[in-house]
Formats: structure tokens, sequence, C-alpha cells
């Protein structure tokens, strides 16, 4: 039997590659409790992979998407609008099914894009892959999301400060990095903190897409449902994940739960917008 120090230097880095820990998994009698919980915590990097790059890139995508959706001319208001009831309006689930049959369907060769003066070959193989295909979806779907959030902020702004910013002569760009930017995000980051944690919640769901694990190097859930199925005992590695993710979740609280102190400094600390958590059961 291993110790957990063996468990943990031989899988800690495993749900990473074969080539960053021992080559194969445990298996039937030699599997510990140690082993369970150093592997469904490495298959958890992958885990915090999708929430924090989905997060950083549906950011920037969410607010392009809001500022189109709050425009006066249509040809930027309708599609930022369609882009977001698209994937505000269907499960998280069937976009993971329908994106990877989409992209199993592009040319195994790659695209070909033809330019001036030559023919340039794009690869599409690594698209069908988990940490590429499964991280576009939850980017589009946050981004739809976090869109919609920020558009209720920009509407909620006061009239009053950017009449203000008006007086001052402050130009559009001045005002939106001045006045517009920061008030937004002032009043959108408690309900985005939630969007955060629905989010790293989400993650779970990539196991059950079609985006396959390649050379077993899955996450926490992948992890989860081979001990469950080696040990015929499901009531001891999905605890662990749950308690993995508690544990992201607190960490996500923290880390957002400074932003939005640091966002509302200048406030007396009575009328500081609060985060409160809404778990989000159907979505």
């Amino acid at each position: 039997m291993r110790t957990c120090a063996e468990s943990f230097q031989g899988y800690a880095l495993r749900a990473l590659g074969r080539e960053f820990g021992e080559r194969l998994l445990p298996r039937g009698l030699d599997i510990t409790l140690c082993d369970q919980i150093v592997l469904i915590g490495s298959g958890m990097l992958w885990n915090i992979y999708f929430t924090a790059l989905a997060l950083l890139a549906g950011f920037a995508l969410a607010t392009a998407l809001a500022l189109g959706k709050g425009a006066r001319t249509p040809w930027l208001r309708r599609p930022a609008g369609a882009v977001i009831f698209l994937f505000r309006g269907s499960p998280l689930f069937i976009q993971f099914f329908f994106a990877y049959e989409a992209l199993v369907l592009l040319p195994r060769a790659g695209l070909e894009i033809p330019l001036i003066v030559t023919t340039v070959t794009m690869e599409t193989g690594w698209l069908t892959r988990a940490w590429a295909g499964a991280l576009i979806v939850l980017w589009l779907n946050t981004a739809a999301y976090t869109a919609e959030i920020f558009h209720g902020a920009l509407r909620a702004i006061p009239k009053g400060d950017l009449e203000a910013a008006d007086a001052y002569g402050m130009t559009g760009a001045v005002k939106f990095r001045r006045i517009v930017w920061p008030t937004m995000l002032r009043l959108a980051w408690p309900s985005y903190t939630n969007e955060a944690i629905f989010l790293a919640h989400a993650t779970a769901l990539v196991f059950f897409s079609g985006f396959p694990a390649w050379q077993q190097s899955g996450d926490a859930m992948f992890y989860a449902r081979y001990f469950a199925d080696q040990t015929y005992n499901p009531f001891i590695p999905y605890p662990i994940v749950a308690v993995y993710f508690i544990g992201l979740t607190l960490c996500i609280i923290a880390v957002f739960g400074a932003i939005n102190r640091r966002l509302n400094r200048h406030l007396p600390r009575a009328v500081r917008a609060k985060f409160r958590f809404r778990p989000q059961y159907i979505r």
C-alpha cells in the first residue's frame, strides 16, 4: 500500500499528462483514500483552468456585448442582443453537445485560408479537445450572462453622474473610463460574483459533455467516476469533489470580495454594496 507522500509524489500533477506522474492509474484493491484525494485534487487543476480563462476572456467579451446591447444603432444592438439571448436561452449542456458536433465536422486536414500570395492551413483537430472546445463554450456562455448583468448596471448608472461629466466637458472616452466603467463595475460586481461561482460549478459538466479526456488527463469528475467504478463505492470520491468545489467557491468569494471592497473604497462603509450568495438551481 502506498503512503500519502507516495500518492502525492506520483499523482499530484497526473491530470496534466502521463509525463507528470505515474503512467497507470491505481486499480482495484491498490486504491487508497490518499490516492483519491490527490488524483481528484489534481483533476481540479483543469476545473480551475476552465474557470479562470473563461472568466478573463468572458469579462472582455461581456463588456463589448453589454455596450453593444445598449447602443443606439440597430446594427450593434440587435446582434449583441441575439448572442446574449442565444446563450442565455439554451441549456449549457446542449451548447456543449452542439459545439462538439460542429467542431468534429471540421475538416481533419484543417481549414485552408487563401491569401494573396499563399494559402495557409489552420489545424482544427485541437478544437475537439476539452481544453479548447469546452473552454470556448464556457467562455461564450459566461460572457452572455455577464453581459446581461453589465447591461443592467449600465442602465442603473445615475443620470446625475453622466450629466456632471458632461458639465465638466469630458469626452466620450474619458467619461466612459472615469465615470461609466467604474460605476458599472461597482453596481454589477455582487451579481458578477455569483456568475463566477456558477461558472466554477458548471465546469463539472465538461466531463459529461462530448469532449473526451486525452490520455486519462481529466478533470475532477473524471477521476471521481473512475474511482467510483473501480471501488464500487461512490460515497467517497463524489464527496471529495464536493469539498474541493466548496474550497474553490470560498476562494472566489475571497478574491471577488477583495475586488469589491477596492471598487467601493471611496464610499462610506454603510452604503457599500455587499455580496450575497444566491445559488441558481435552474439555468
